[in-house]
C-alpha cells in the first residue's frame, strides 16, 4: 500500500502556492504545448498559434465549467448556505466540468479565428490527455478524491485506514491513454480518430471507478439517482468518441462503393 502524505502548499520564500493549482498551471501550459507542437507541423504556423492562444480562454472556459459542476452537480447544497459561492470560481472545480467548459471554450476560440476543430482534434487529444494526467498529480498530492475502504494494493493509507485514491486512479488512466494515443499516433490518422479513442478510453474507466467515490467523508461527492454528474458526461462521451472512430472507415467505405 502507498503511506499516506499530504503536499497541500510549497513556499518559494515567503510565497505559498497551492500544488493542485501549480500541477494544474503545469499541465494546461505542457498540453497545449504538446497541441500546438503537432498543429504547427500539421496544419501551419496560424493554426499553432491558435491553439497557443486559445489556451487562455481554455483556462476560463475550464474554470466556469468545472466550478459549476462542482456546485450545481456535486454539491447545491452549497447554495443553501451561500449563493455567492456559484460566481466564486476559484472555489471548488469539477474536472470533467473543467474539461467541457475548456473544451467549448478553445472550439469557440479556433472557430472565430476561422479554424475549423475537427482537422485539429488529433492534436488536442495528444496534448489533453498528458496535460490532464499532469493535473491529476495534483488530486493524489492532496488526496480531495478519497475512494471507499480496500486492501487493493495501490490503495493509499488514509487516516483512517486504506482507501482507493481516485485522483491516483485517474492519474494511471491518463498516463495508460497518452502512451496509447502517442502509439497510435505514429501513423496516419483520420481527423477525431485519437480525441474519439481519448473519449472512449477515458470515459469508459472513469465511469467504473466512480462507483468506487467515497460516501463516508465529509463534503461527500453527490449523485444523481444513484449516478456522479461525470458519469452521465461518460455517458455522453462515449458514443461520440464511438462516432469519431467509426466514421471516417464508414465514409471511406460508402465512397468507395
Amino acid at each position: 500500500m502507498i503511506p499516506y502524505f499530504e503536499l497541500d502548499t510549497v513556499h518559494l520564500g515567503p510565497l505559498p502556492i497551492h500544488t493542485f493549482g501549480l500541477c494544474v498551471a503545469a499541465g494546461l501550459v505542457a498540453g497545449s504545448s504538446i497541441a500546438a507542437r503537432v498543429i504547427q507541423r500539421e496544419h501551419g504556423a496560424a493554426a499553432g498559434r491558435a491553439v497557443r492562444d486559445g489556451a487562455f480562454w481554455a483556462l476560463l472556459g475550464g474554470l466556469v465549467g468545472g466550478h459549476l459542476m462542482h456546485v450545481l452537480g456535486y454539491h447545491p447544497e452549497l447554495l443553501r448556505g451561500d449563493p455567492w459561492v456559484l460566481l466564486r470560481f476559484w472555489d471548488g472545480l469539477s474536472s470533467m466540468g473543467g474539461l467541457v467548459g475548456g473544451t467549448a471554450a478553445l472550439v469557440a476560440y479556433l472557430h472565430h479565428k476561422g479554424h475549423a476543430a475537427r482537422p485539429l482534434l488529433n492534436a488536442l487529444a495528444l496534448g489533453t490527455a498528458p496535460g490532464w494526467a499532469i493535473a491529476r498529480i495534483g488530486c493524489f498530492l492532496v488526496h480531495d478524491h478519497p475512494g471507499v475502504h480496500t486492501h487493493f494494493f495501490l490503495a493509499v493509507m488514509y487516516p483512517d485506514g486504506p482507501r482507493h485514491d481516485l485522483g491516483l486512479d485517474d492519474l494511471l488512466v491518463l498516463t495508460a491513454l497518452s502512451a496509447l494515443l502517442f502509439a497510435l499516433a505514429r501513423r496516419p490518422r483520420p481527423d477525431g480518430f485519437l480525441a474519439g479513442v481519448l473519449a472512449v478510453g477515458y470515459a469508459v474507466p472513469r465511469f467504473l471507478l466512480d462507483f468506487l467515490r467515497a460516501t463516508d467523508v465529509p463534503l461527500a461527492d453527490g449523485r444523481i439517482f444513484g449516478l456522479t454528474p461525470a458519469q452521465y458526461v461518460c455517458m455522453a462521451l462515449v458514443p461520440l468518441g464511438l462516432v469519431l472512430i467509426v466514421r471516417p472507415s464508414y465514409a471511406r467505405r460508402r465512397a468507395a462503393a
